[in-house]
């Protein structure tokens, strides 16, 4: 007995080793419940936390008004005509952009579980869950927008001049130029991958990694 017990553990070691890593080894995979609830309460924002229980304040301005709120996962969003306001789980504060003089809001903000992102006649913003960080990268001059898009992990704007990709793994933005004569077909954003097809090439986008794939076509 004792000899046949010794001979099924090396079989189970055995298949152990030779089971490829389960998706919950990939950051990021497994999909996340929705555990942060955005209110609007007695002139405050309250970003409430299903998961630890705590609840992160902002109070907003004597004029200021609400036009969209919004929260998926562990992020949440809240457009004013003032500011783009924006929490993640066991955040300390809200992180806050105020628009400028000349610029236009965003009507809604786009949220994967991870990460947001909100698009002004300026700036791309996007709010990375994992830091908890609000960053900016701004549009040129007459730089148009063709194409957002956002996964679990993963956001990707898509330019006349250039792709952008948000990862709440390194955080920050990673861009690529595009040709100018390059036409895009496709736009796509998964859990952790965005993909981008145009008529000469095809970009991928690894939010695990931030770096952006070339393929010619």
């Amino acid at each position: 007995m004792e000899r046949w017990l010794k001979f099924g553990g090396l079989l189970l070691a055995m298949v152990a080793n030779s089971v490829p890593a389960r998706a919950q080894d990939v950051p990021g995979e497994v999909p996340l419940a929705d555990v942060l609830e955005v209110l609007v309460v007695d002139r405050e924002l309250l970003a409430i936390d299903a998961a630890s229980g705590g609840q992160t304040v902002a109070r907003l301005r004597l004029d200021e008004a609400v036009v969209w709120k919004g929260a998926r996962g562990k992020v949440g969003v809240v457009i004013t005509d003032q500011r783009v306001l924006a929490v993640a789980t066991q955040s300390g504060s809200w992180q806050e952009a105020d628009y400028g003089r000349t610029e236009l809001r965003p009507k809604t903000a786009l949220l994967g579980e991870r990460i947001a992102l909100a698009i002004t006649s300026e700036r791309v913003l996007g709010f990375d869950g994992g830091s908890g960080n609000l960053v900016e990268q701004r549009l040129g001059p007459r730089e148009k927008i063709v194409a957002a898009r956002v996964g679990e992990n993963v956001g990707v704007v898509v330019t006349d001049r250039q792709a952008i990709g948000l990862s709440p793994f390194l955080g920050g933005f990673f861009s690529v130029p595009i040709g100018i004569k390059d036409e895009i077909e496709s736009v796509s954003a998964e859990s952790n991958i965005a993909t981008l097809t145009s008529s000469r090439q095809i970009l991928i986008f690894r939010a695990t990694t931030g770096t952006w794939e070339e393929r010619s076509r």
